[in-house]
């Protein structure tokens, strides 16, 4: 199969429920592949060995539905994390770029369409490697930093289905419980030497075979059972945020995504954070600081990816009108500049080294 714009016509009932189902809940257990089979097999009437769910999962990542297969972890629970922009001139934006993406601890960078026009993750063992990385970032490329740390969590989550005609993301979902969770800025300091040597084996995803636990096992020489263990904890514990196939939503439609600032009156935040968090067609919101000596008023981050712009400018003219009646900037995405998962053989040696 290779990827066109009518890739969904290609696929069938099995590769659907695969794609839209299991980008979270994928077993953890020795062989989660026969379960796989199983499960899928009954939804659908269909007579599935774990031979051909592994054959589909590899086909999948193959043609670019599928980013990669594991486990999604939570950055600014393991790490000390950050959102940054700079405001880098026209004729050395390329160059500014280079030396951001130069950093093993950015994992993504993108261009919007705003004065603030380069916005990047830094995800460090500590806090003090991270601030450390945004000032020399300041000093090599001569741009000064907005430094945006996460304060709250209200929903962050990159699952929603993409087998279907929606105009954006987890239109077809039904409304999400959410709750405020506070985010630290200092590095989770408790990892066990298994939890921290198998998030290193993990951050780029599993080994797509029919053992893919055992497999991680072998390569950080530890027992099956401890590791399957340390990923159940891990998961409990929000290092893990799921695990299944990561979905490419650009590669799969929704290529126009737009982070939407909100000036939120303080005591309303949390109220207004968690009613927007659990409305269906918002992907992230969470609360960041303002920074009034640079002239960023704003506190309150959603996101919302849609595969038209005008589908999207209408929902948040929605957002507006009905949940956020505050002034606010659209910053739509113009072109990824970097975009990887957080490095944690360079978070776990910086937050051993600190």
């Amino acid at each position: 199969m290779s990827l066109d714009a009518d890739w969904r016509a290609q696929i069938d009932a099995v590769d659907a429920v695969l794609i839209d189902e299991y980008q979270s809940d994928f077993p953890v257990e020795r062989r989660p592949f026969e379960r796989l089979a199983d499960d899928i097999g009954a939804q659908t009437g269909t007579d599935l060995d774990a031979d051909a769910m592994l054959a589909r999962v590899e086909t999948l990542r193959e043609v670019g539905v599928f980013r990669r297969f594991g486990a999604v972890l939570n950055p600014p629970v393991i790490g000390s994390s950050t959102l940054a922009a700079v405001k880098a001139p026209e004729d050395r934006f390329d160059a500014v770029a280079e030396v951001i993406n130069g950093y093993r601890q950015v994992n993504h960078n993108y261009r919007r369409d705003h004065e603030w026009n380069q916005w990047f993750v830094v995800t460090a063992g500590s806090r003090q490697r991270r601030d450390a990385i945004l000032a020399e970032i300041e000093s090599e490329t001569g741009c000064t930093v907005l430094n945006l740390p996460m304060r709250t969590d209200y929903y962050i989550d990159l699952e929603f289905p993409v087998v279907n005609a929606d105009r954006f993301a987890r239109e077809s979902l039904e409304e999400t419980p959410v709750s405020a969770t506070r985010i630290a800025e200092d590095a989770r300091g408790d990892l066990t030497p298994i939890e921290a040597d198998l998030l290193v084996a993990i951050q780029d995803g599993f080994p797509l075979s029919a053992t893919p636990y055992s497999d991680v096992a072998a390569e950080i020489d530890a027992d099956v059972d401890d590791v399957l263990a340390a990923v159940e904890r891990l998961r409990n514990d929000g290092c893990i945020k799921r695990i299944g196939c990561v979905v490419n939503h650009i590669v799969t439609g929704f290529t126009n995504n737009c982070m939407v600032v909100w000036d939120v009156p303080d005591e309303e935040l949390d109220a207004r954070g968690e009613a927007v968090g659990s409305l269906p067609y918002v992907t992230l919101c969470y609360h960041r600081p303002r920074r009034p000596d640079q002239s960023w008023p704003y506190n309150l981050f959603t996101m919302i990816h849609g595969r038209e712009a005008d589908a999207v400018d209408a929902k948040i003219d929605e957002l507006a009108a009905d949940h956020l009646p505050f002034d606010h900037e659209r910053l739509y995405s113009t072109e990824t500049l970097k975009q990887t998962g957080a490095q944690y053989d360079s978070l776990v040696a910086d937050g051993r080294a600190d």
